[in-house]
């Protein structure tokens, strides 16, 4: 019986223009019979619903068959668990009982078609084919469903972000026009420094919008071009503009020279740029930010650690999440959008790298992003 895990990477890569059927049955004669129909798909097949749904859990299956009445997990049940997992996933149950119940149970699991045993092979066929149509349908309203949630939640946080100094520059104004507040007195200068840095921040913030709207479309793929990342660094950690809220900080650099790799210089320079910029933010007003590079036999290590306020266990794995922001100061007013760490990872991986966090709350933090160096990278 074949496993999904145990094909070579060559039979992967020639077959990935494929899709991938599933065939559920604990006789090997259906199985057979339904493979040489389904010869232009790739076919992995289980013989019950244990085994199926171990397989399933690997990924790259497309569309599963299965017989109901099997050992260990029958039909129904394999359907349940599968819906459950992935609700998109499209199911087709075989059976030889023309049994209502049956059929009802199917449906109230979600079951996407039904084939009646002994199987007509057009129908098979077809019934795949459907299928495959579905699911391709299925995904698309769930992408523009997330994706919908995400613009919501998005124009949410947009709206909380600006309304805050929006709303401190409106009351200072309103004050100053009724009178309230007299701009040649003394502490007037401290209402009108306060309004001022509002404005700024409210121009950061727009700033940043523009920013992301650049770099977000990762559909766009990789412009590739060669890079030097001992070049690039110093630059960044130069340019980094957290570094005026942070005259007391100090940094340092240790960077090996590393062959020029073909990268997207603006996707891969945001990346470094929010992790920068992250470690001087939680620094504290004293401290120390250390950059380092350094060339190994597969890849070019990027390290960037701070000896800042850290960031508690019960919150890293959030924070590659879109949106979130760590609040160390438990204020509820963070300032930015939380998207930062989230392009940056997936700029990362869009080169075949990757990137991880360590720290340790009122301890430090280190981050280190992994480049391949391989003169063969591709997009």
């Amino acid at each position: 019986m074949l496993d999904i895990t145990q094909r070579s990477d060559q039979e992967l890569l020639q077959d990935r223009d494929k899709k991938t059927i599933l065939i559920v049955d604990d006789e090997a004669v259906i199985r057979d019979l339904c493979k040489r129909v389904l010869h232009d798909y790739n076919v992995v097949e289980a013989g019950d619903g244990v085994e199926a749904y171990e397989i399933f859990l690997h990924g790259g299956i497309d569309v599963i068959l299965t017989d109901v009445m099997m050992p260990r997990r029958d039909g129904i049940e394999l359907l349940k668990k599968l819906k459950e997992r992935e609700p998109t996933v499209v199911v087709i149950i075989m059976t030889g009982f023309a049994d209502k119940e049956l059929i009802l149970k199917a449906l109230k699991a979600d079951a996407d078609d039904f084939i009646t045993k002994p199987l007509n092979l057009l129908q098979l066929k077809s019934a795949i084919d459907k299928a495959l149509v579905k699911k391709a349908l299925k995904e698309e309203i769930a992408n523009l469903r997330n994706l919908d949630r995400a613009k919501t939640v998005f124009l949410s946080l947009v709206s909380h972000k600006f309304r805050t100094p929006i709303t401190s520059i409106s009351l200072f104004l309103q004050n100053l026009a009724a009178g309230i507040i007299d701009p040649s007195d003394e502490g007037a200068k401290d209402h009108i420094g306060l309004v001022y840095n509002e404005a700024c921040y409210l121009g950061n913030l727009v700033t940043d919008l523009l920013t992301f709207s650049a770099v977000m479309d990762s559909s766009a793929g990789l412009n590739l071009e060669p890079c030097s990342l001992d070049l690039m660094i110093p630059k960044l950690l130069k340019e980094s503009k957290e570094w005026r809220d942070k005259p007391g900080l100090a940094s340092h650099t240790d960077l090996e020279p590393v062959p020029e790799l073909l990268l997207d210089r603006e996707k891969i320079g945001f990346a470094l740029q929010q992790i920068i910029g992250n470690a001087i933010k939680f620094s504290r007003d004293t401290g120390l930010v250390c950059v380092t590079l350094r060339n190994r036999e597969d890849d070019c290590l990027i390290t960037v650690e701070d000896n800042g306020i850290g960031i508690p266990m019960e919150q890293l794995p959030k924070l590659f999440e879109k949106f979130y922001q760590v609040d160390a100061e438990k204020t509820g007013q963070i300032r930015g959008f939380g998207l930062g760490l989230f392009y940056a990872r997936e700029f990362v991986r869009m080169h075949g790298g990757s990137i991880s966090i360590e720290s340790e709350e009122n301890a430090g933090t280190r981050v280190l992003i992994s480049l391949p160096n391989k003169a063969s990278q591709t997009a």
